[in-house]
């Protein structure tokens, strides 16, 4: 199944409907950081609570996720914007696991007695930053509280990642109901309790369940709109150039040094992507200030 993102409206009910299938994303994102089974986990809860935020947003606004906890993951960034690209590291990849990954471990991997910061860039002056205590380290449970009340707009949030003991991402996805603006909350709490009711989403996406199968069920009987559908990447910005042109922004002192060790070495945090700049193209550089 390809990655997609899809989003429904459901207008009398007053309730939108949020589906998306990042398997493959979340996989592409292990593989560049080399994550443990439990952290590969915790990444994919982090880039597909990304993607669901990201799919609110406007065009060319972009969302990230910095959740700092007290587990031994650290702290954890994801990215997404409003195109559907979407990348994200965690501090400390290795962290190990003793039993199956399932979403306790998960949450004890990210911990709790810390932060969910939600920083959004809506092209304006100022960026929009907002933090909450994290609640129970269970990352749906964390951005629905998020949501709710730093937002003010009624939601679910639902996340699933399947992992083997291996590592190997089996399916990830997530859910986001939310009520429309002025519109009572009672559908939305039916709707909850029709989703609580479905066996756990990583199982159902590791069945082959699509982002539509998902919605229809839940939505049964509620009329409702397709509005669209959506690829989702594993994505960076970062490129050869961009890191140039940071290595511009050093002093000739620091120049000079990494002239001396013979190279310059820029480590992107977001795709672990490597970019080697010689003595040369330092030597060049030089020469421009």
């Amino acid at each position: 199944m390809t990655d997609t993102l899809v989003r429904i409206l459901g207008k009398e009910a007053g309730v939108r409907g949020i589906a998306c299938v990042t398997t493959d994303l979340v996989r592409e994102a292990a593989g560049r950081h080399g994550t443990s089974p439990a952290a590969t986990a915790a990444l994919g809860y982090g880039l597909t609570g990304a993607v669901l935020l990201g799919a609110l947003l406007k065009v060319q606004h972009r969302v990230a996720l910095k959740i700092a906890g007290g587990g031994p993951l650290q702290k954890m960034i994801t990215e997404s914007d409003s195109y559907g690209n979407v990348r994200g590291y965690v501090n400390v990849p290795n962290v190990p696991a003793a039993r199956t990954i399932e979403p306790d471990v998960v949450a004890e991997t990210i911990g709790r007695n810390g932060n969910l910061t939600v920083v959004k860039d809506m092209r304006l002056k100022n960026l929009y930053e907002s933090t909450v205590p994290l609640q129970t380290g269970y990352l749906d449970a964390d951005l629905t509280y998020y949501l709710n009340q730093s937002e003010q707009t009624p939601s679910v949030v639902e996340i699933g990642v399947k992992v083997d003991e291996s590592g190997e991402v089996l399916a990830a996805g997530g859910l986001l109901l939310q009520t429309l603006p002025g519109e009572e909350i009672s559908a939305l709490e039916q709707l909850s309790e029709r989703l609580d009711d479905l066996p756990p989403l990583g199982d159902l996406l590791a069945e082959g369940r699509t982002p539509q199968d998902l919605l229809a069920t839940i939505f049964g009987g509620v009329d409702f709109e397709w509005l669209e559908e959506r690829p989702l990447h594993f994505a960076c910005g970062c490129s050869r150039d961009r890191s140039l042109q940071a290595l511009q922004l050093l002093s000739r002192e620091d120049l000079e040094a990494l002239i001396e060790e013979g190279e310059a070495v820029v480590d992107c945090h977001f795709c672990h992507e490597r970019y080697v700049f010689g003595s040369e193209e330092l030597q060049r550089l030089l020469v421009r200030q």
